[in-house]
């Protein structure tokens, strides 16, 4: 199998590897897709940053997964339009999306196509070497167009402890920017620390009210805190009476709504897998159009 390499190093055996059965022997839980209420193309690995944390790895070397191309893009975006498709959102992520040479163009098409657009960034040099084209975006579009920017901690030191010396102010002057232009504004951010996420929330709200941010720090959407994804933790698998003994339900789970594409290195032609969180492992690989990834979802996988 074809997976991030730190996920595979430190298994029970017999973990996360049969589709239907535990290694304990209890039946896996699945996830039917309920709608594709969103799709994510993922730009390319390529970023301007090398963060430790980075569940995918991305780098300024890292091109496991090539430029997706604007031709590629523009496919699945007929197929939701002409099948059609409950598809309401495009997601652009990475590595940095605007190092991709197509990326104005593809935003462009998907909100030429009716659908909203929220794009993840660290909003740094690749970012604004894109200005006058995002604001003539966002002059057309600004009611279906988002930004939503890493900012790993709400201190200098917790986000450049992830993302390298220097990489603080750029980001808070990208984010600066976008706010003073009219662009609608969300940040995400990490859970680095033992802190209560009610401080966290608190301490990104002092941030905002300094930089005259108008992200409400308490809305879980406009400041989305995920949690740091360690490679290397022992989890345990999910079983189908998970549902009731967590109180949640399959369509809880992303890949309820949504599916990526990628595009593999030294492949043909994009295809499309099960979820964000999944981009390297061939066993989620579900085919290379849109109406052969209806599939259920297997949860065999650590993330």
């Amino acid at each position: 199998m074809d997976q991030i390499g730190p996920v595979s190093t430190v298994r029970a055996p017999g973990k996360f590897q049969d589709p239907l059965i535990t290694a304990k022997g209890e039946p896996r839980a699945s996830v039917a897709l309920r709608s594709l209420d969103t799709l994510w193309f993922n730009t390319g690995t390529m970023c301007n940053l090398t963060c430790s944390g980075c569940y995918i790895e991305s780098s300024p070397r890292n091109d496991r997964l090539s430029w997706l191309t604007r031709a590629e893009a523009r496919g699945f975006l007929d197929e939701i339009i002409n099948t059609p498709l409950p598809t309401r959102l495009i997601g652009f992520t990475g590595g940095e999306p605007f190092m991709n040479p197509d990326i104005i163009a593809m935003m462009d098409d998907a909100l030429c196509a009716g659908l909203r657009v929220l794009v993840l960034t660290n909003a740094m040099r690749p970012m604004r070497h894109r200005q006058p084209a995002l604001l003539a975006l966002k002059h057309r579009h600004a009611d279906r167009l988002t930004l939503r920017v890493s900012l790993d901690h709400y201190t200098p030191a917790g986000h450049e402890a992830e993302r390298g010396p220097g990489s603080w102010q750029p980001t808070i002057d990208g984010l600066v920017w976008l706010a003073e232009q009219g662009f609608a504004i969300d940040v995400a951010g990490r859970r680095l620390t033992a802190e209560p996420e009610d401080q966290v929330r608190r301490g990104y709200a002092a941030l905002f009210a300094e930089h005259g941010l108008p992200i409400d720090a308490m809305d879980p959407v406009r400041l989305m805190l995920f949690p740091d994804m360690d490679p290397t933790a022992e989890v345990p698998e999910i079983t189908t009476a998970c549902w009731g003994i967590l109180h949640k339900s399959p369509d809880d789970v992303m890949c309820a709504t949504s599916r990526m594409v990628v595009k593999r290195r030294g492949a043909a032609r994009a295809s499309v897998v099960a979820c964000t969180l999944v981009p390297y492992d061939s066993r989620f690989e579900l085919g290379d159009t849109l109406a052969q990834a209806g599939q259920p979802i297997a949860l065999k996988h650590p993330y």
